[in-house]
């Protein structure tokens, strides 16, 4: 559905997108996830024909984006993270709104509008102006905006920053039924939870594409093995380990201290030492599967990317 051969966009001296190349499938949600700053709005504005790069070429159904973006503009809808509703208008004025924008007529945005409010959820407040809905709300309209003329291709730029969780559940069931009928999905996001539910991921940083694959790929491609350190002294532990040349690189989440290791047994043996030997009780020390944060982490360490 969308092929990327070799773009890069600079600002300036600043490069945003370094010779990115990819494609995404048809019916699939791919997810772009990285930090700010690392490229990310940047690389969906040039899917969206709303910059142009400076090298290479972008095409979704064979059409070049660029050379012909008013020919792909009835196949695409984009969110952006901040999306542009009319607060003095109501839900179903903005819905209509962008309905005509799009060229869609009257008699089918009344059709329409029906589905959209179910999936949406929002024909109990259609007729509540936009500026009164809660974040959540918000951009669920933006979405149901987006969707009036039917698009083929869908970009959302990171859609649940700062929604509360249950708004970023019922917008990722949404974004399943679109998935479900054929629509093909690209999305941004910082969460990597999120990142778990996308079809394929790019892990994104400084404008590359550190990694890419299913989730489950991404996972079996990091050969080292994570280690999970329980103790009610986690903060002696990090302290403990971090003034080693072995286990610098530590990721202490709850009540755990978590490690990559190339060889478990040697690193089981040789943590205990250490802990013990500073008098630092250890709950367990076992072996656990890595979640796509703790993978991001370990590739931008072992990259030395800061």
């Amino acid at each position: 559905m969308i092929e990327v051969q070799n773009i890069s966009k600079h600002f300036g001296d600043i490069s945003a997108i370094s010779s990115l190349s990819f494609h995404v499938n048809r019916g699939e949600i791919f997810g772009i996830v990285g930090p700010d700053g690392a490229g990310k709005s940047t690389l969906l504005r040039l899917i969206a024909s709303i910059l142009s790069p400076n090298e290479g070429s972008i095409t979704i159904k064979n059409i070049d984006v660029h050379k012909y973006p008013f020919r792909i503009k009835e196949n695409m809808a984009y969110m952006p993270q901040r999306f542009g509703l009319y607060e003095d208008l109501t839900v179903e004025e903005n819905i209509h709104f962008f309905g005509r924008l799009f060229g869609v007529r009257h008699k089918e945005i009344l059709n329409r509008i029906k589905r959209l409010y179910q999936f949406s959820r929002l024909e109990p407040f259609k007729d509540r102006l936009a500026g009164k809905l809660s974040g959540g709300m918000k951009q669920k309209l933006g979405l149901a905006c987006s969707l009036i003329h039917s698009p083929e291709v869908i970009l959302l730029d990171e859609p649940t920053n700062g929604v509360d969780p249950v708004s970023r559940r019922e917008f990722w069931r949404i974004l399943y039924d679109l998935l479900s009928e054929g629509v093909t999905i690209v999305v941004s996001t910082a969460y990597l939870d999120e990142a778990e539910r996308c079809t394929r991921v790019a892990l994104m940083h400084s404008g590359k594409f550190l990694t890419l694959g299913t989730p489950s790929e991404i996972k079996s491609n990091i050969k080292s093995t994570l280690l999970e350190i329980l103790s009610p002294d986690i903060w002696e532990i990090e302290k403990s380990l971090k003034g080693t040349k072995s286990y610098n690189n530590i990721i202490r989440e709850g009540n755990a201290v978590k490690l990559f290791t190339d060889n478990q047994e040697k690193a089981k043996k040789e943590i205990i030492k250490i802990l013990t030997g500073k008098k630092i009780r250890i709950k367990s020390i076992k072996k656990i599967l890595p979640t796509l944060e703790n993978c991001f982490v370990e590739i931008i360490s072992r990259r030395n990317i800061k």
